[in-house]
């Protein structure tokens, strides 16, 4: 029975993609819970300021000073609320985006590593007389190393864009 190459790594490959598939879910999950307890504090703020707003909406009784009153007082807090939250909501977004980009970049790590062994294993056992197949095999490996590199560099392009559309969100707000 003879040794087959591609089947040696299987279960370690499968157990590393299973683990960086967990890391992944785990990340998304504690970004959806910190953006989870953010809605339910703003909705907490949100809901007694609105009933200390009442309270004192409804001691008023000329109908000018309580119009006065809801846009001086109402209307820009509500306006400086949304800002807050949207920025501690970019902050969420953000810091998950971050923590997404780190493990999709030690997956493409992991990858071009396991393909780079591959290579290095059908070349070596190559039988005599294979060197032309051999060069193309290499030079579709080339142009897969420099796919890697492409996918990497528009992961990190896109997750800064992200960022930077988040910051300039920020800004316009305040």
């Amino acid at each position: 029975m003879s040794k087959n190459p591609f089947d040696l790594n299987a279960m370690a490959n499968q157990t590393k993609g299973m683990k960086a598939a967990q890391a992944a879910g785990q990340a998304a999950l504690t970004s959806a819970q910190e953006i989870a307890q953010l809605n339910q504090r703003t909705a907490q703020e949100l809901s007694s300021r609105m009933q200390a707003k009442l309270a004192e909406l409804m001691k008023t009784q000329d109908p000018k000073t309580a119009f006065d009153y809801v846009h001086a007082e109402v209307l820009q807090d509500a306006a400086k609320e949304v800002a807050e939250y949207q920025s501690q909501l970019f902050q969420a977004l953000a810091s998950g985006n971050k923590e997404l980009a780190k493990i999709a970049e030690a997956m493409i790590k992991e990858s071009q590593h396991d393909l780079i062994h591959f290579v290095n294993e059908a070349t070596q056992n190559s039988p005599a007389g294979a060197e032309p197949y051999t060069s193309i095999f290499k030079t579709s490996f080339n142009n897969a190393l420099q796919n890697f590199d492409l996918i990497r560099a528009a992961m990190t392009d896109s997750f800064s864009s992200f960022e930077k559309s988040g910051a300039a969100v920020r800004q316009k707000k305040k």
